[in-house]
């Protein structure tokens, strides 16, 4: 599987970054680091999500619903109080809990140091981030179509192969590998 996070930290000019920092009263590096630390639980969360039978379906119904990608476009929407909303409701489908997101922020705050409050409340946005690129390359390529046809049956089948770039079987590293060419 690509590396998620080598994706969204690749391009060191991304305005989204360069917003969740200045949001968050951190400096690049920092925000950086907090991103090495929580995009892998969201990565996991996104995987297991996706190894589930209606999975795929559900990703993409969530991305058609969605104006996810207006965060990307604009990111200074970050520091807005709906992208704290929809990135905790996004929080909710990936990693079930808020015991399992406070798990996250207090492991990323060992890790680098920034406040754990901190990082409860920079966690939906950086999950609202990861969604909204992965929605904007999604609605760039097409993929949604405006709606989701209930991604089943052979439309499903050539969905499935049409995201599956490298044909290894998952999914999941090319929707993220589509999402780091926006962070």
């Amino acid at each position: 599987m690509m590396n998620l996070l080598g994706m969204l930290l690749e391009n060191q000019g991304s305005p989204a970054l360069k917003q969740l920092a200045s949001g968050f009263g951190l400096n690049e590096g920092d925000a950086r680091n907090v991103l090495n630390e929580m995009v892998p639980a969201l990565s996991r969360g996104m995987q297991h999500n996706l190894s589930r039978e209606s999975g795929l379906e559900d990703l993409l119904g969530a991305l058609g619903k969605g104006d996810h990608q207006r965060y990307i476009d604009q990111p200074e929407l970050l520091s807005g109080d709906q992208a704290s909303r929809e990135g905790n409701a996004i929080l909710g489908h990936l990693l079930g809990s808020k015991d399992v997101s406070r798990r996250v922020a207090g492991h990323a705050s060992g890790k680098t140091g920034v406040d754990e409050g901190l990082l409860k409340k920079m966690l939906p946005v950086i999950a609202t981030m990861v969604m909204g690129a992965v929605s904007k390359q999604a609605g760039s390529q097409n993929l949604l179509g405006g709606k989701v046809p209930g991604a089943t049956g052979s439309g499903a089948g050539l969905l499935t192969q049409f995201l599956d770039a490298d044909k290894d079987g998952s999914v999941l590293d090319d929707l993220m590998g589509m999402a780091g060419k926006f962070l």
